[in-house]
């Protein structure tokens, strides 16, 4: 059943399904129409977003010819800033690290062919290089030194572990947990349908109770693993039906996953289980967006709910509420 919906203000063409909207569910999130200022500022594909929750900051990825790669706006949709570097080729995965600290970073990975691709890097909030994972250019499956092939994303812990699906369609199918030192702790690295098996690992979360979500999107389903040992603990497949889980990533107040579906453009909200249960996958609220419009990662402000989806058929960045007491989650 719809519950909510809303029409584009915008003018008649190819651009007016972009605002287009249906809640099914539980209604959960609404489009905040006002974000960003500029949407006009969108001019490649957006392939992701990351959020800093503490200087109400976005960071949106995009890849294209002659096109910056990351925008930078205010949670509130001012435009900030762009990053001017030649260091970037294709970016796929973003993510805001140590947003507490006073030095948070954004890692990218990047899943171009040419002399920077195939690596994760690290950079300062205005888009200065500080560090590469991986080797540059070269694809690879080594361990060490590290090397990937189209390496999808990563997730920085707060206690500085990482977590890297590797990746998105290359000669890798990888979930590689590495310490703060940057060394390999386990891994689970087979291609397969089985257990602990991955076809195009696209997307990695982990929550508070020392569990590893991966979206494992040639197998239409997510997997969940012990954080700290590597131990499979369950796999959700039976909300995948119809389309693959392409992002993974849990709201502030614990009660839900956020999963986007590209090809049939929905964004999906799932209970998230209780601690020593996995069980099997409940979708509680569906976004219906229009067609074509490809959602392909999305993040979360951790202070607010706010949702933010990246989307690459309409190429822009998206910013949906919730609905709750004075719009906040916590």
């Amino acid at each position: 059943m719809v519950l909510y919906g809303t029409i584009s203000t915008q003018q008649p063409g190819s651009s007016s399904l972009r605002h287009d909207y249906q809640l099914l569910g539980r209604p959960l999130y609404k489009l905040d129409l006002s974000w960003p200022k500029n949407p006009e500022l969108f001019t490649g594909d957006v392939f992701g977003v990351a959020v800093d929750q503490y200087a109400g900051v976005v960071y949106v990825a995009q890849r294209g010819d002659n096109v910056p790669k990351v925008l930078v706006f205010s949670t509130d949709g001012d435009f900030l800033m762009s990053w001017n570097t030649t260091t970037l080729e294709m970016p796929h995965g973003i993510f805001l690290a140590d947003a507490a600290s006073s030095n948070p970073t954004v890692w990218i990975t990047d899943v171009g062919n040419g002399p920077y691709g195939h690596c994760i890097k690290q950079y300062s909030p205005s888009g200065k290089l500080l560090q590469v994972l991986g080797t540059p250019g070269k694809a690879g499956s080594g361990s060490n030194p590290l090397q990937f092939d189209q390496p999808s994303e990563i997730f920085v812990h707060s206690s500085g572990e990482m977590y890297i699906v590797d990746g998105d369609g290359g000669m890798n199918n990888r979930l590689i947990k590495l310490s703060k030192e940057q060394e390999v702790l386990w891994m689970h690295g087979e291609k397969g349908q089985g257990l602990a098996q991955f076809y195009i690992p696209h997307s990695v979360t982990v929550d508070t109770a020392q569990r590893v979500w991966v979206a494992d999107r040639g197998n239409k389903r997510i997997q969940v693993f012990n954080s700290i040992t590597g131990d499979w603990l369950g796999t959700w497949g039976s909300c995948f039906t119809e389309d693959a889980p392409y992002s993974v990533r849990m709201t502030p107040d614990k009660k839900y996953f956020v999963v986007v579906q590209l090809n049939t453009n929905q964004i999906s909200l799932l209970d998230a289980p209780p601690v020593g249960l996995i069980g099997q996958c409940r979708v509680v609220s569906v976004i219906q967006l229009a067609d074509e419009v490809k959602p392909h990662l999305v993040d979360l402000d951790l202070k607010t709910g706010a949702l933010y989806v990246a989307e690459i058929g309409a190429q822009q960045a998206q910013k949906f509420t919730p609905f709750s007491l004075g719009g906040n989650f916590l």
